[in-house]
């Protein structure tokens, strides 16, 4: 399976997604197919952890995190399945490997993953 969590309204999204090829691969745009909690549970089976998989630059989590005394995965849990801006992004998932996020050094990884 190889799919790609993005927002088709995020520039960084579209940037990285012009280095990429991604001619096989589903394209996923949360905005129009918001996370389901299959696909939550499938990125977390190979992620371990909702707080790999969280965005922590999202504005909605700024008064979010008020709300908590402490953040537990469940709680990242429950906020991914909430909004979409809760999920970093992209997420690239391919070969059974996630790439999370915008960073250069995963960015360059899915690259290398995706011509295999």
């Amino acid at each position: 399976m190889k799919k790609v969590y993005f927002l088709s309204t995020c520039s960084t999204c579209k940037d990285i997604m012009k280095l990429w090829d991604l001619s096989e691969v589903e394209k996923i745009n949360l905005k129009k197919q918001p996370l389901t909690e299959l696909d939550l549970n499938e990125l977390y089976s190979i992620s371990k952890s909702y707080e790999l998989l969280f965005n922590k630059r999202a504005i909605l989590f700024r008064d979010k995190k008020k709300e908590f005394v402490e953040i537990v995965e469940k709680n990242y849990r429950d906020m991914i399945i909430s909004h979409y801006s809760f999920l970093k992004r992209p997420i690239l998932l391919i070969n059974g490997k996630l790439f999370i996020g915008n960073s250069k050094e995963v960015v360059y990884a899915a690259s290398i993953e995706l011509k295999k």
